[in-house]
């Protein structure tokens, strides 16, 4: 296992959600692992929620670490495929506004959530010169693959995760799979595939790695 690190100094982050969840269940731990660090300011972009969700993300994005509060857009719910230029003018105008990231959390190209998918697909080519880094979001598809990065999280911080995300989100409680097995499990078997106690699983599609010496 070789590790690779971020650049030194100070990182701007840029998390992207399709809704309000999304974010925090997909890569929530290396968030809180960025806030511990002190170098980074993190923000972020839900497409789609209703007012209830809304405040629920924006207490959880304050629990995680976000330098403001998430930018929230309008575009409806399990919809996105059919609005695919609002989708695209949405992520251009927070290029244009937001300071260019040095990283783009999105979740994966693969995922079978159409809102998921489509999110991910136009941020490689809204975000061309940022690393992106694709997060996963289990359900009930089954859509969990092969990732290609670690994030490695101590016990104390892989439990803080599912913490807050069970306080900050009390909507999802009726959920069958919403539970502290699910997130750990995961969390625990991402972290034996890297040797370490837990860990979140990224894909990087495309990334440039730089040999030079000195």
């Amino acid at each position: 296992m070789i590790d690779l690190r971020l650049p030194p100094g100070h990182l701007d982050v840029l998390c992207l959600g399709a809704h309000c969840d999304d974010i925090e269940i997909g890569c929530g731990g290396t968030l809180l692992m960025l806030a511990e660090s002190g170098r980074a300011t993190v923000r972020s972009v839900v497409l789609s929620g209703d007012p209830r969700r809304r405040a629920e993300s924006l207490a959880a994005a304050t629990a995680f670490g976000n330098a403001e509060p998430p930018r929230f857009l309008d575009v409806p719910d399990g919809r996105f495929p059919e609005h695919w230029g609002a989708v695209k003018q949405h992520l251009e105008d927070a290029a244009r506004d937001l300071p260019t990231p040095h990283v783009v959390l999105v979740p994966r190209t693969d995922d079978r959530h159409q809102d998921h998918r489509l999110l991910a697909e136009l941020t490689t080519t809204t975000w061309r010169d940022s690393l992106v880094l694709h997060y996963e979001i289990p359900k009930w598809d089954g859509d969990l693959g092969p990732v290609t990065h670690y994030v490695p999280l101590e016990e104390s911080v892989a439990r803080r995760k599912w913490e807050l995300l069970d306080e900050h989100y009390p909507s999802q409680h009726s959920r069958d799979w919403w539970d502290e097995q699910m997130f750990l499990g995961l969390m625990r078997l991402r972290g034996m595939e890297c040797r370490a106690p837990f860990a979140e699983g990224l894909l990087v599609t495309k990334a440039r790695l730089d040999v030079t010496v000195g």
